[in-house]
């Protein structure tokens, strides 16, 4: 594909069919195959591209997938993989300017370009960092404290997550062919799961160029990526319980996927991201003048206009005081004129542009038709064709292009079931008139469950009540006020950190969340077995597994071993060190702990945790590092923390302490001449009493 719009006069028959990218190579069908469907320029209705997959053999590809995918990508660990997703990110950062120039075509401006392609590899920067931070440098993941289910500790259970062993099929929306895909294929990427990307036909050749840039990159392994330009009918058919299915478009084309045999009975792993009647709410505080009315209808105009208004997360409510919607919209509607320009998005000052295609223009005009028909009324624009800017910046109808004015309707009516039921899937936002705060709640809530919404106010008790009442309905709440309005990401921005889906009518899936988001990609399973059993699989060190003295049995300090020779198990056992009623009293006044327990003996033995004066846990931990510290320069070069501290015996004058440190977890980094080292640290008494609990946290030269 070139950037170039096709001619007026072209046809299916002189333009390049989008390609496919399967089993590691580039295909489309054969010549004169049937079913192509037309691509056009948002703004100029030009044909650009044909789409189709007749002949593609959908089963190969799921196999080539759950086979070569799945193998390479199991030689990689999370860190490795995580790398590799750093890789791409840069690699892709510095080919920027030629994916917008693809993204023009789908009507996207500049800044709408920047949110679609910027912000897909900033989630492949997102997950390469979070992958490495978070992760183990491993294949296994542990999920929480062994539960021990013998008396003796024989026999013990936890939980670990592993990858699925199928693919991550994922059907991605038109609005945003950058960022949809590579949100989803971030994390299924680091946990190891083999995509297969379906973009919406509209703008799926701006995803095409992408993937033509991944795999010019050869950052990826073999099979861990592959594209279908155009129709999957019947891939379902060939997937099982060991595949999952993310899918991102309308309600009612999730509602035909979920019920596929294969979803049903089969145990295909399904989440879905569809329609999505967000609402903002403004507080009652948040009147004419305020920085909080500012930043609202700041707010509202901008998810009316990036994308045209195509964003699952657009402000489709905008929830107000009874009082302050002929304000609202008033303001929305200066705002609009004074702001925005609609038109091609190649043209000079043009901040808004087409719709994806002649056919959404024609599904919102319909939507916004039946609003009106249903009691809204017309408070700013019309449903006229405008007048628009085009490339060469001059103005006019253009014939062919999806343009469309912003709508912003007002109800008289707020219950009326039209506001709270259709979604117009483009520039269109209704003003409602809430009587009080539960009003505003109970509105919000009709949307029947949302992706997001904003409570906008500077009170605090009137953002505890308006976001405890709407968090369950939506997936994520954003509270605006004077003191982020200039930083916030904004009510219309996922950001891969936190949870992108919403319940009910938002399909119920989640997508995103950060390292969450790589769990939805494995499977979590009970394991259970010896604490030796469990040490294996793992690669974590259990209580109760067996230990390697390195210094009885090697003559070595565990802390004189580099990574490559130290191993899980590796342990010491210090001698006991008694603790005197001076020693407590010097670390008192040297620490200014004074605390009774520490100076105070009738106080401390009114206390019923302690027999009299007891040793700080702090002058333990203290004492415990020289008991198994080795202190020449080496291997070990830092302490970089503690984890997981529990006091759980005093220590009195006349008692004594000994240490055991047993290496637990081994994290090497992929980049650096050094790793992690977790010690697992057990302070006892001379009765073998347990003192304290915890993980020393080390940094050790490879």
């Amino acid at each position: 594909m070139t950037t170039t719009a096709t001619a007026p006069h072209a046809t299916l028959d002189t333009v390049e069919t989008v390609p496919s990218f399967v089993m590691d190579s580039w295909w489309t069908p054969e010549a004169g195959a049937a079913g192509a469907t037309p691509v056009r320029d948002a703004s100029t209705g030009e044909i650009l591209a044909k789409v189709s997959t007749e002949g593609l053999d959908l089963a190969a590809v799921v196999d080539y997938g759950r086979t070569t995918g799945q193998d390479e990508l199991g030689k990689l660990t999370f860190h490795q993989r995580a790398l590799k997703l750093k890789e791409l990110a840069q690699y892709l950062n510095a080919r920027r300017e030629h994916f917008y120039n693809f993204s023009f075509q789908t009507g996207a401006t500049k800044i709408d370009s920047m949110v679609d392609i910027d912000g897909g590899i900033g989630v492949l920067f997102t997950f390469g960092s979070k992958g490495r931070r978070e992760l183990p440098n491993s294949q296994v993941v542990v999920d929480g404290p062994m539960e021990v289910l013998s008396k003796d500790g024989s026999f013990a259970g936890e939980h670990i997550y592993t990858r699925i062993p199928g693919v991550a099929v994922q059907i991605n929306a038109f609005n945003f062919p950058v960022w949809g895909m590579l949100e989803k294929f971030a994390p299924a990427f680091i946990a190891g799961v083999p995509t297969i990307v379906k973009p919406a036909t509209p703008t799926g050749y701006v995803a095409a160029a992408v993937v033509k840039a991944i795999v010019e990159s050869n950052i990826l392994p073999k099979g861990s990526l592959q594209l279908v330009s155009g129709s999957v009918r019947g891939l379902l058919d060939v997937l099982d319980y060991r595949d999952l299915v993310a899918f991102t478009g309308s309600a009612s084309t999730a509602k035909s996927l979920k019920a596929h045999p294969n979803v049903v009975e089969g145990g295909v792993r399904f989440t879905s991201e569809t329609d999505s009647l967000n609402a903002a709410i403004l507080g009652p505080d948040a009147v004419e003048g305020t920085p909080e009315f500012d930043a609202f209808v700041k707010s509202v105009v901008t998810e009316m206009t990036v994308k045209a208004g195509q964003k699952c997360t657009a402000i489709r409510r905008a929830i107000v005081p009874q009082e302050l919607v002929p304000a609202v919209s008033a303001a929305v509607g200066k705002r609009i004129t004074e702001r925005v320009v609609l038109g091609d998005p190649r043209g000079e000052g043009v901040t808004m542009g087409a719709l994806a295609s002649v056919e959404q223009l024609e599904d919102v005009r319909a939507a916004v038709q039946s609003m009106l028909d249903a009691g809204g009324e017309l408070a700013y624009g019309t449903l006229d064709s405008p007048s628009v800017t085009s490339a060469d910046g001059t103005t006019g109808v253009v014939d062919g292009g999806a343009f469309m004015a912003p709508v912003v309707l007002n109800w008289d009516n707020p219950e009326a079931e039209a506001i709270h039921s259709l979604e117009a899937f483009g520039p269109v936002s209704s003003v409602i008139g809430y009587k009080d705060l539960a009003d505003a709640v109970r509105l919000a809530a009709r949307g029947g469950g949302s992706l997001v919404a904003s409570v906008c106010t500077n009170d605090p008790d009137v953002a505890h009540e308006l976001v405890t009442g709407i968090a369950a309905h939506h997936g994520r709440v954003l509270m605006l006020n004077r003191e982020d309005a200039r930083t916030s990401t904004g009510h219309g921005s996922p950001v891969p950190h936190l949870v992108h889906g919403g319940p009910g009518r938002a399909g119920g899936g989640e997508e995103l969340g950060g390292i969450r988001s790589v769990m939805h990609h494995m499977q979590r399973t009970a394991i259970q077995g010896s604490p030796n059993m469990l040490t294996a699989v793992t690669g974590v060190w259990h209580a109760g597994a067996d230990r390697n003295f390195t210094v009885e049995t090697e003559g070595t300090h565990p802390f004189r071993k580099h990574l490559s020779t130290l191993r899980i198990g590796d342990a010491v056992r210090s001698d006991l060190r008694q603790v005197t009623l001076e020693d407590i009293t010097a670390f008192a006044n040297s620490t200014g702990d004074t605390f009774y327990a520490h100076t105070n003996q009738e106080a401390a033995e009114a206390n019923p945790f302690f027999p009299g004066i007891v040793a700080h846990g702090y002058l333990l931990l203290s004492w415990g590092a020289g008991l198994f510290v080795e202190p020449a320069p080496g291997p070990v070069l830092a302490n970089y923390g503690l984890e997981n501290l529990r006091f759980i015996t005093p220590v009195a004058a006349g008692d004594s302490i000994r240490v055991t440190l047993t290496a637990k977890k081994i994290t090497p980094r992929e980049t650096d001449e050094y790793g992690e080292v977790a010690w697992d640290a057990v302070l006892t008494n001379q009765n073998d009493e347990i003192v304290a609990t915890y993980d020393v946290l080390t940094l050790v030269e490879k």
